[in-house]
């Protein structure tokens, strides 16, 4: 029997060499165009993944900063079929996309026709923080029809039995959460999140990306000696929520980027 073909996202780890960096924004937030300027300075900054949040009101793994930003784009009238063009535009420009969705937005628009949308406008995969693994078998063959990975999460309070189960099943790579609670810019990363990452990658070959809480250069350099690639969140989507010019937003993600970027592990 042939091997499981490597879909494009795996194959983007394989092939970088390196960590990669996913900067992370909500969809539609400030607004839609001011999304596409940020998404556009994450691409100059040295992004090699994007990941797009779907507002979603009740983002139960979402921290303050996120959840308020989420608030603000529903109150403005986003939607998720304005995040799917974002990020078909923002793909189309070249950027590599993976989508954040709760799981109640893709059934009520529709599995199917969902992940219809994500294959056609180039996302590469997403992201569902609520999905259990018990539950996604639907889904995943939903998705990989067009081509998509369905991410699935792993958390430092999974046993190990659990750990082979989630392992056996995802695709694209394994979002490792690297905390319990939710997102948020966290002074310091847990003592014990390097043997977390060793313990999945016992039970797996994907690639393993480390988020929530990692918001300073310093800290993606510590992810990056253990890990495949650093989602990086909260802290950016701050920088846009503090600053009332969009101009001063984007100047300060992008001195952001430029200092993780020339970290040891993700300058090469």
């Amino acid at each position: 029997m042939s091997a499981p073909a490597v879909s494009r996202l795996t194959r983007l780890f394989l092939d970088a060499g390196r960590p990669l960096l996913m900067p992370y924004a909500v969809g539609g937030y400030p607004d839609p165009g001011s999304c596409l300027e940020i998404l556009r300075i994450y691409r100059e900054g040295g992004a090699d993944l994007i990941e797009i949040g779907i507002p979603f009101s009740d983002p139960l793994a979402d921290g303050p900063v996120i959840q308020g930003a989420s608030q603000a784009a529903l109150r403005r009238g986003v939607r998720p079929v304005d995040v799917l063009d974002v990020a078909a535009t923002a793909a189309g420009e070249g950027a590599r996309v993976v989508l954040l969705s709760y799981l109640n937005t893709i059934l009520a628009f529709g599995p199917e026709r969902f992940f219809e949308r994500c294959g056609e406008g180039g996302v590469l995969g997403v992201v569902v923080p609520d999905l259990p693994v018990e539950e996604a078998a639907g889904l995943q063959t939903a998705a990989r029809a067009r081509n998509v990975d369905v991410i699935l999460l792993a958390a430092p309070t999974s046993t190990d039995a659990r750990l082979a189960r989630i392992a056996a099943a995802a695709s694209g790579f394994i979002y490792c959460v690297s905390t319990t609670g939710v997102t948020g810019a966290r002074a310091s990363l847990r003592a014990d999140l390097p043997e977390f990452v060793a313990r999945i990658r016992r039970h797996t070959d994907l690639p393993l990306a480390v988020g929530f809480g990692v918001s300073t250069p310093e800290q993606a350099e510590e992810v990056t000696g253990f890990a495949d690639g650093v989602i990086i969140g909260s802290a950016l989507v701050d920088v846009v929520a503090r600053n009332e010019r969009l101009e001063e937003a984007l100047a300060e993600i992008g001195r952001i980027l430029y200092r993780v970027r020339r970290m040891p592990s993700l300058s090469k």
